[in-house]
């Protein structure tokens, strides 16, 4: 991975992005974690991590299968303890494995939930959910997850989402990316790329890192170490004993075993980089085991050098994952930052050649080899040919099986003179880092007599972005089966393929020999893509999918109607604690000592019943019961309120009233300020204010006569009707010197 400071673009210094005013859409980074998971969001120009329902940045990687409902993140993980064979933590280590895997076999032993082997021979799981047994596969576990920060996202967002960058670990393999992905799909999100977590940390740090002087000025190599993974964690639930007391130097040598593999990533990765130790301008850590006092001295004491925190250890991975999603979403204009990735793998292609019931194969990609990039292979073929992708190096691999995939040309035929063909053949190792067969062509061409086109039959032009792709190798892959040609490429840009200029013509014998005096023969070439069936080892079919999507959109509906009838079912129970408690405090001079003893009885009994008969009814049967309460409690409500707001709405008429009459009154003692209204409209407004007067004493005098616990005479939204006074009643002039009289 190679990184580079963010330069100066048209987006203003203080941020690091401009969005589109009118973008609908928001994008975030979501760091999968195995514990835990975090969302970083790209907004206000700038990268922030949003907090969920709990008000908690980090939300646990946890879900919880009940009879009625699933609970997810935060809710999950209070049920290990008391829902533990359905509650399942630590599933992201099963994605893209075979159920016969001997380290999936080692792991069944130390988990509490337990696995099942899926149709297509990877690992689920077997819980007991809405009371049966159901298999899920790891896919849809891992859905369901991607779901609630989706779901968290847009709650914290207001907005819809689904474009997203999601993190992966930087070792995971073909299989392990392709099962990510698919959970991202069964989630409802668009992942734009998933992104190694390194490659996150070292994003995030630029986005800390904006202006480097001293990088600037002599640039220098930055290590980022994540030992996020590589955690060792103690939980001691109980002691028959008393208690244990150990040392730090007493628990680190019963850790020795874990800590002793820290040291031999770090060699492997400087060796790999061609590095040494003083070429390492700083160390940046990031992930929950670096807070590890042992494993902060061990890194420390391998580079010789003090190590820097610079970052947010838990938090740097969304981060990073939120401005890569900025930066490949359309809706973003960012600042330029420039990140090269790998290939974790080297990769190798077999294939069976027509010489001698022979094989041929080459390594297509090596160890570290830049990502993402396209190559050519071209084959001669009479007849389909298989493609066969596997890990070069079986024992780099974290899993035994070493294959990616087979891909099947299909409708390659001789030409029609009987030669073989021509057939071009993509790989390629995308933004997701996964491997794959884009495409395949046959290169058709047919001799055309007085041609006198001066295209030569097997010249192929450069590529249109020489200046910025270089061809990187050239090597013979077997002597007549074909060429391998790579050029490097920037993700958004066109593959090309180069070929050296020139005719090329076979004698009888087979040798390919030049011909440069000799009359050429012309030949009119065309291109025709060939179908490519591919079988990617443990990869879930698209018709799954849809399946696993559907399921997941059934679980979520029930998940919501199991919300609501909770709401209502919570209702009830907080009306029946709230009202029996203001029964004895606001509401008790509102309320005659008879029914307030009726009340309590119907209150104490509704109580009861929600914890017998009442435990596990429908919403309907709950919201009924509220009605009920609310027909009993409601008109005592209202007394007091209306006891509590009618000085204020008297209060409000009455001056309203005095204003009309002092209005009135001076328009009778002739003076000046009212000499231009109406005396028409004048009378109105005294009859109106006589009218008004008398209908408030009226009022207030039968309301004087009542009790508290009586329903009032007069309420106070009829005192608001009688204090607004409109046009309806008066002209605008008049309403203008009433209520806004000139000095």
């Amino acid at each position: 991975m190679q990184y580079s400071n963010p330069e100066e673009t048209a987006v203003p210094k203080h941020k690091l992005f401009d969005s589109s005013p009118g973008a609908a859409m928001s994008v975030v980074g979501i760091d999968l974690g195995f514990l835990n998971c975090y969302i970083g969001v790209a907004r206000s120009g700038g990268i922030e991590t949003i907090a969920n329902e709990y008000s908690d940045r980090c939300t646990p990687a946890c879900i919880s299968l009940g009879s009625k409902t699933r609970a997810i993140g935060n809710a999950a993980k209070s049920q290990i303890v008391t829902n533990v064979k359905n509650t399942l933590h630590g599933f992201k280590k099963l994605h893209g494995r075979a159920f016969e895997d001997p380290y999936i076999q080692a792991e069944r032993a130390k988990l509490p939930y337990e696995l099942q082997k899926m149709p297509n021979g990877s690992v689920g799981v077997k819980v007991r959910y809405l009371d049966e047994e159901r298999p899920f596969a790891i896919e849809q576990i891992t859905g369901m997850l991607l779901a609630k920060l989706k779901e968290t996202s847009e709650s914290a967002l207001k907005k819809p989402v689904a474009d997203c960058v999601i993190s992966v670990p930087s070792f995971f393999t073909d299989a392990e990316r392709r099962s990510v992905m698919a959970a991202a799909q069964i989630a409802g999100l668009n992942c734009l790329k998933l992104m190694n977590e390194t490659t996150a940390v070292a994003l995030a740090y630029g986005i800390y890192k904006q202006d480097l002087p001293a990088l600037e000025e002599k640039p220098r190599n930055v290590v980022f170490v994540d030992m996020g993974h590589s955690a060792y964690q103690v939980s001691i639930c109980a002691f028959n004993k008393g208690k244990l007391k150990v040392t730090s130097a007493q628990f680190e040598q019963l850790c020795a075993a874990l800590l002793s593999r820290v040291e031999p990533p770090l060699r492997a990765a400087m060796d790999q980089a061609k590095l040494q130790r003083e070429d390492i301008y700083s160390i940046e850590i990031v992930g929950g085991a670096t807070r590890i006092p042992a494993v902060k001295e061990q890194i420390s004491n391998f580079f010789c050098k003090e190590i820097s925190t610079t970052l947010n250890a838990d938090e740097a991975v969304a981060r990073g994952c939120a401005l890569q999603c900025a930066i490949l979403s359309p809706a973003f204009k960012v600042r330029e930052f420039s990140i090269t990735d790998v290939v974790p793998y080297s990769i190798t292609l077999r294939w069976k050649s027509s010489y001698e019931e022979g094989t041929g194969e080459c390594e297509v990609f090596s160890k570290n080899h830049a990502a993402p990039f396209s190559k050519v292979i071209t084959f001669h073929k009479k007849e389909p040919f298989d493609l066969e992708a596997y890990y070069t190096h079986p024992h780099e691999v974290p899993y035994p099986d070493s294959r990616i995939g087979r891909f099947t040309i299909q409708n390659v035929v001789p030409q029609h003179d009987g030669d073989n063909s021509k057939v071009k053949v993509k790989v390629r190792v995308n933004i997701h880092g996964l491997f794959s067969v884009a495409n395949a062509s046959v290169i058709e061409k047919q001799n055309i007599d007085g041609d006198h086109s001066d295209t030569p039959m097997d010249t192929e032009s450069s590529s249109k972005n020489q200046g910025k792709d270089d061809e990187l190798d050239k090597m013979q892959v077997d002597q007549d089966e074909g060429i391998q040609r790579s050029q490097a490429e920037q993700q958004s840009q066109a593959d090309e393929e180069t070929e050296n200029a020139g005719t090329e013509t076979k004698t009888a014998s087979g040798d390919k020999q030049d011909h440069p005096n000799q009359p050429k023969a012309k030949a009119k070439v065309k291109s025709i893509d060939l179908p490519i069936q591919a079988s990617l080892y443990r990869q879930l079919g698209q018709d799954l999918i849809n399946c696993y999507i559907e399921n997941e959109g059934k679980m979520m509906m029930q998940d919501k109607l199991e919300k609501e009838r909770n709401d209502a079912k919570n209702a009830v129970e907080e009306y029946v604690y709230d009202f029996r408690d203001k029964l004895c405090g606001v509401f008790e001079k509102f309320i005659t000592e008879e029914d307030s003893h009726k009340l309590t009885l119907m209150l104490e009994d509704t109580e009861n019943w929600l914890y017998e008969d009442g435990e596990d009814q429908p919403k309907q049967v709950y919201m009924d019961k509220l009605q009920e309460l609310r027909k009993f409690g409601q008109p005592i409500q209202e007394r007091y309120m209306e006891h509590e707001e009618r000085p204020k709405a008297l209060n409000e008429l009455g001056k309203k009233i005095q204003l009309l009459m002092k209005a009135v009154e001076a328009y009778k003692n002739k003076d000046e300020k009212y000499d231009h209204l109406d005396p028409a409209e004048m009378e109105k407004v005294e009859k109106y204010v006589s009218e008004a007067m008398n209908w408030l004493n009226s009022k207030m005098n039968a309301q004087n006569k009542l009790s508290l616990t009586q329903d009032p005479v007069v309420k106070v939204a009829e005192m608001l009707a009688k204090s607004k006074v409109n046009k309806h009643h008066f002209t605008c002039s008049i309403l203008i010197v009433f209520f806004f009289p000139c000095n």
